[in-house]
């Protein structure tokens, strides 16, 4: 096909614009408004999004803690301080001897009784050193009653007889000996016959003797020392015995008090000793269990020394737990340590938990409220005011403020201090629960940008 004929038909394919009439192609004027408003918005939220970036990494960052409201249930509260709760006696029970654990028979948790077996070590060893010291004692014991009951009376009539019997022989033989002289003298005999008369007559008499004095000791009996080292022999052995009685006993682990298992910290076959305790792994236990009677409870407390002069011994106070506040117990002050801690500016005291229950366990956190008085009267039973630490309370324009983290921003709250507290202020302007902020730049502003520590 010609060139020309095709640029024709293109041409004759192309829109004739000049044709159109007015506003024909064009959007209407209500759609550009709402295209133009839309692009406005998004460019806006742009913009204030770069903004917010740009002012919330240059906020402070500050910690805060939480404000706790003070119930008056109590009346006259001088001081309130928080500690750990403690066992009053907790004990770690451990072998006498050395053994390897052949059972062991309570669990974390646990309640057991006094007296009651805990832990068996093996005691093959033990059993026979006790059954060979039982026989030497035995032995000694049958020795002692050998020489105390004397001879037998068959003993003592051997003995005669046997002295009879040589002065019988005796009677013989001097009547040999008196005619061999006889003979001798008539030379019907020699000398020799003579001189072996005279001997065996001579050896005669002296066994006469000998029988004659062993008679008389069989009818006395043994001497009074003789008797008397085997009554000490009889006692050693007796002592020995006890040793490896005691010894045998103490493959049994028993519970010294009636309480609660702690902890379990040795398992079947591990060793245990009370002598050469090792850390390392698979060395000796010193341990095998601790346990603490949980119905004697006390609270541990660290007193400023600035508030230790409002207490005294035997004050009465309530205490309560982070984790059942709604809980209070009666408490008195059972311990005052004698001297100060001298880094802290505090001295430990020790309240006692006068009615504990299954709810409390050791090392929880307790706060202990002080009573002015002994009868601890009961009030309206609404708030008193609020707990906050010392460092967040500040001064501006001579009052009292503190601030308070809330949406991100730090708001700046009036207060009014009422009492001390160990650590902090009883204050009113609060209601309980803000979380307060105790470390921010010094020229924090009423409604500044905050971020909190260790949050995003």
């Amino acid at each position: 096909m010609p060139i020309d004929t095709k640029h024709d038909d293109l041409q004759s394919l192309r829109i004739d614009r000049t044709q159109r009439g007015p506003g024909e192609g064009e959007p209407a004027a209500w759609a550009r408004r709402y295209i133009v408003a839309g692009i406005a918005i998004i460019v806006l939220l742009g913009i204030t999004a770069l903004v917010y970036r740009l002012l919330s990494s240059d906020a402070p960052e500050v910690e805060v803690t939480r404000a706790v409201a003070e119930s008056s249930d109590v009346g006259g509260t001088i001081l309130s301080a928080s500690g750990y709760i403690v066992a009053h006696h907790k004990i770690n029970v451990n072998s006498k001897v050395t053994g390897r654990v052949a059972w062991i028979g309570v669990e974390k948790g646990d309640k057991v009784k006094e007296g009651q077996i805990l832990v068996r070590l093996e005691d093959q060893e033990f059993r026979a050193q006790y059954e060979q010291a039982r026989g030497a004692a035995e032995n000694a014991k049958a020795y002692v009653q050998e020489l105390e009951n004397g001879s037998r009376p068959e003993e003592v009539q051997q003995a005669e007889h046997n002295l009879e019997e040589a002065r019988a022989t005796l009677g013989n033989d001097k009547l040999t000996l008196a005619r061999t002289r006889d003979l001798a003298a008539q030379g019907v005999v020699s000398k020799q016959a003579l001189d072996d008369a005279i001997a065996k007559f001579g050896a005669d008499q002296q066994r006469v003797n000998s029988l004659e004095k062993a008679s008389r000791l069989v009818k006395i009996g043994p001497r009074q020392e003789e008797i008397a080292r085997a009554r000490g022999s009889l006692l050693q052995a007796q002592g020995q015995l006890a040793y490896e009685k005691s010894q045998l006993d103490a493959t049994l682990i028993r519970a010294p008090v009636t309480g609660t298992i702690l902890d379990r910290k040795a398992e079947k076959g591990e060793l245990v000793t009370a002598q050469f305790a090792s850390g390392a792994e698979g060395g000796p236990k010193g341990e095998v269990v601790s346990l603490a009677d949980l119905s004697d409870l006390q609270v541990e407390l660290d007193i400023a020394q600035d508030d230790f002069a409002k207490l005294s011994p035997k004050q009465k106070a309530v205490v309560t737990t982070d984790a059942f506040p709604d809980r209070k117990y009666n408490g008195l002050i059972a311990e005052m340590s004698p001297e100060a801690n001298r880094q802290k500016a505090t001295v430990q005291v020790k309240v006692a938990i006068v009615n504990p229950d299954t709810y409390l366990r050791p090392e929880m956190n307790a706060t202990v409220r002080f009573l002015a008085n002994e009868e601890g009267k009961k009030s309206s039973g609404q708030a008193s005011g609020v707990v906050v630490p010392t460092n967040a309370v500040r001064d501006h324009d001579g009052k009292k403020v503190v601030f308070i983290a809330f949406n991100g921003k730090a708001l700046m709250r009036e207060i009014r201090v009422v009492s001390q507290r160990s650590g902090g202020y009883l204050v009113n302007g609060l209601v309980g629960g803000e979380d307060v902020i105790i470390a921010a730049p010094a020229d924090l502003k009423d409604g500044a940008r905050i971020k909190i520590k260790g949050q995003s």
